[in-house]
């Protein structure tokens, strides 16, 4: 009889992972204060560059991303959806923008991600000794 209870739950639990809703948010209000990062660019990079089932522009029903306005974006996902994946193309349309080398991603919280400039003054202030 535990057998019969502990396969109904498995079943149910594959079933509950199927319909999961994950939600994520990229903070990138400083650097679009700043004007050196465009939310609205990003997000259509994200639309065409996000894979489903081994297949970018394949996004259907299954992920959302929306321009939240004030540089923050939001993507949900009704599938297995992976922060680290998110953190990845993030990195990678920096270095395409040529923004890799004054901001960087930092998680936040859970499900929330951050972009945020490089500490440099302690940079200079080594500079100014020599």
């Amino acid at each position: 009889m535990s057998t019969a209870t502990k396969k109904t739950s498995a079943g149910a639990a594959k079933k509950g992972a199927k319909g999961t809703t994950k939600k994520f948010i990229i903070n990138a209000s400083q650097p679009t204060q700043d004007r050196i990062f465009d939310p609205s660019a990003f997000a259509t990079f994200l639309q065409q560059r996000i894979k489903v089932d081994g297949r970018t522009g394949n996004l259907g029903e299954t992920i959302t991303v929306t321009n939240l306005g004030d540089g923050k974006i939001e993507v949900v996902a009704h599938q297995d959806f992976s922060g680290r994946y998110l953190k990845y193309l993030t990195k990678k349309f920096l270095k395409k923008q040529q923004l890799r080398d004054w901001l960087r991603v930092v998680s936040t919280a859970k499900g929330e991600y951050s972009l945020k400039f490089f500490n440099v003054v302690g940079d200079e202030a080594e500079d100014d000794d020599e």
